[in-house]
């Protein structure tokens, strides 16, 4: 049982910052959402109070919005150790029974699917079901264009606008870009440095969704996420760029909704 002080009150409000803001019931299922590369918690500020008998919990990595003055994390493994801390911290303190899911988007997918692999190492409760989007799966890679850290500033802003999910006017702006491109190239460090080790797979749920026209996501590679569990797998193809997800949240929140309707 983890003691609630002024530790653990720190912690879970740097990495949940809309922790307190879910609208949600006592009780309600958490899900922890993951933001893509150089994204920030508020990507799912808006699914907060959509789905019933679901606690949204947007993740706030370092180095962006409420935490822009720490440095953000440059490889996986303390990102996760970190990051798991928190996690269940915040799962011990839950109404909800220890139970909760994990969703991911780009970055954030392969993120998430560590964070389990590190619960579990622990000992730790498994999540009811991972969700991932935007992402090929962590076995296969990405092996197009070159790597993002090394990318001179135009080259990263060409990216970010091939994306999409970037306001233009952010992108035109010499001085906001100042305060993202650092979090955003650390995220694609994190991503690009990512070995993936062979471990059995996980006794949890995943669906997959992939977009058709992601510039940067092979839809056969989202597919091979079938390989990670041992559990039941579902795929949901969605037309679209790599922000498809969020283009059609309403979308998103259904599958969702329903892949946890037995356990909200």
């Amino acid at each position: 049982m983890t003691v609630y002080d002024e530790t653990t009150d720190g912690l879970l409000t740097s990495w949940l910052p809309f922790r307190a803001l879910t609208g949600a019931e006592p009780g309600a299922l958490p899900l922890y959402c993951l933001p893509h590369a150089g994204g920030s918690a508020s990507a799912f500020r808006l699914w907060q109070r959509e789905l019933p008998g679901i606690a949204v919990q947007p993740v706030q990595p370092p180095g962006r919005e409420s935490r822009h003055k720490e440095p953000p994390y440059l490889r996986m493994e303390p990102l996760v150790s970190d990051l798991a801390d928190a996690v269940l911290a915040d799962v011990d303190l839950s109404a909800a029974g220890h139970r909760y899911a994990l969703y991911g988007h780009s970055l954030g997918a392969i993120v998430a699917f560590e964070l389990v692999r590190e619960i579990r190492r622990r000992g730790g409760p498994q999540p009811v079901h991972l969700f991932v989007s935007g992402s090929d799966a962590p076995h296969v890679t990405y092996e197009g264009g070159p790597p993002v850290r090394e990318m001179t500033r135009a080259q990263v802003v060409a990216l970010l606008r091939k994306l999409g999910g970037t306001p233009e006017w952010l992108l035109a702006d010499p001085g906001a870009l100042e305060m993202i491109l650092p979090a955003v190239q650390a995220d694609f460090t994190v991503k690009e440095t990512y070995r993936y080790t062979d471990e059995p797979p996980l006794a949890v749920p995943i669906t997959a969704m992939p977009s058709g026209a992601d510039p940067r996501v092979a839809p056969a590679k989202v597919a091979a996420w079938r390989d990670q569990t041992a559990d039941e797998f579902a795929l949901h193809p969605f037309d679209g760029g790599h922000f498809a997800v969020f283009e059609q949240a309403a979308r998103t929140r259904g599958i969702v909704a329903e892949a946890l309707r037995p356990w909200v």
